[in-house]
């Protein structure tokens, strides 16, 4: 993979990241969360894991920012 293609993926995980983020508080806020809120969090969730794969495929896997960096 290029390194063109590896940032792509990284903008696109954490894209994946923040969406997952507003959903996960849009249903912590909800009463009673729709079945359909649960299962938009699950396939959120499953991007995330196919584009840590790729990136691990590429020899780049997805490291998290440092908290104190």
């Amino acid at each position: 993979m290029t390194p063109d293609e590896i940032a792509d993926l990284n903008r696109a995980r954490a894209s994946l990241s923040r969406q997952r983020s507003a959903l996960a508080k849009r249903i912590g806020s909800s009463e009673l969360a729709a079945a359909s809120a649960a299962e938009d969090f699950m396939r959120i969730l499953l991007a995330i894991e196919a584009v840590d794969r790729a990136l691990t495929n590429a020899g780049q896997p997805y490291m998290p920012p440092e908290a104190n960096a």
